[in-house]
């Protein structure tokens, strides 16, 4: 299970970052890679990831691993977390939110994108796409709960690479939920 810890200030400022999240996407999707391996993959230079990774792994995002190193070559991993993110209670927090959030509503929209230019080579997973779309009326402390209770859904499936059955593929998975828009009107509703 991923560890569970709050992002700080100097966390969120580290994962606002577009290319940081695209080597974090990386290593969750492909696993362990060296600097120059993901420099090739993302098109930018080994010194951009080197720097980048260290950045992610002092925010315990990334970390080295030395058994796969042969002389200065290093390898990476994603570590798992269960990452949750503050009240954006001050303005650097509010901005590093809302990056974050703006980054990776862009990279879901990539990532689908993607999967449609390549979903006629899908097979029988072509079509494997559950979607849903509706509303709920919670409290604040509710839609906690219905977050959490999605979390719980979603670890049941998430299963270490030696007991993943056979016939199964990595699925992307997503989850977005806020107040509709609308002030007190809304809130009635």
């Amino acid at each position: 299970m991923a560890e569970h810890r709050p992002a700080d200030l100097k966390a969120l400022k580290a994962l606002a970052n577009p290319l940081r999240q695209r080597i974090l996407e990386l290593l969750a999707a492909s696993g362990p890679a060296t600097s120059t391996t993901l420099a090739e993959r993302l098109g930018v230079t080994s010194g951009g990831t080197s720097y980048n990774l260290r950045v992610l792994a002092e925010n315990g995002f990334v970390e080295e691993l030395p058994e796969r190193a042969r002389g200065r070559e290093r390898w990476w991993r994603a570590v798992p977390h269960d990452l949750r993110l503050p009240p954006a209670e001050d303005d650097p927090a509010k901005a590093a939110i809302g990056e974050l959030h703006r980054l990776w509503l862009a990279g879901d929209t990539d990532l689908y994108e993607r999967f449609e230019r390549e979903r006629p080579q899908l097979g029988e997973w072509a079509d494997a796409i559950p979607y849903s779309r509706g509303a709920i009326t919670v409290t604040l402390d509710e839609l906690g709960d219905f977050f959490e209770a999605y979390l719980a859904l979603l670890r049941r499936y998430q299963r270490p690479d030696g007991e993943t059955p056979e016939g199964a593929r990595r699925v992307e998975t997503r989850m977005l939920a806020f107040p509709a828009p609308g002030g007190e009107e809304a809130a009635r509703d």
